[in-house]
């Protein structure tokens, strides 16, 4: 089940298609990444039977035998990640004001007030 705050990342991204507003759009991928990279589960060497063979080193065996389960993450985890994106999209605005680009800057900004009004709370 998707949740709320993922729908809301998602529609933002298809307004900003529409729109033609790349750096919002790039924005609201790398964020919905970021959210399934956090549901990633480190891959154990116990994880999955490997196979030996001369021709595909430490290949797994069996359908499906790679996959792995992915996390759920909360409610909490989700904004987690979210306001840490957002924290870096601000201090990638400061670092560009201070260097004299203030019109990326000023972008940066507004992409992060952008995705802070999708996040509940």
């Amino acid at each position: 089940m998707t949740s709320p705050l993922r729908v809301a990342l998602r529609d933002r991204l298809t307004a900003a298609m529409r729109a033609h507003d790349r750096q919002t759009a790039g924005a609201m991928r790398s964020i919905l990444a970021a959210l399934e990279n956090a549901e990633a589960v480190p891959v154990t060497a116990h994880d999955a039977p490997v196979a030996t063979s001369e021709h595909i080193a430490g290949a797994s065996t069996g359908l499906g035998a790679a996959e792995a389960a992915r996390r759920v993450l909360s409610p909490d985890d989700e904004r987690a990640v979210v306001e840490r994106e957002i924290a870096e999209l601000r201090s990638s605005a400061a670092a560009l004001a201070t260097a004299g680009q203030h019109e990326r800057s000023t972008e940066l900004v507004r992409i992060a007030e952008t995705v802070e009004a999708v996040v509940p709370g």
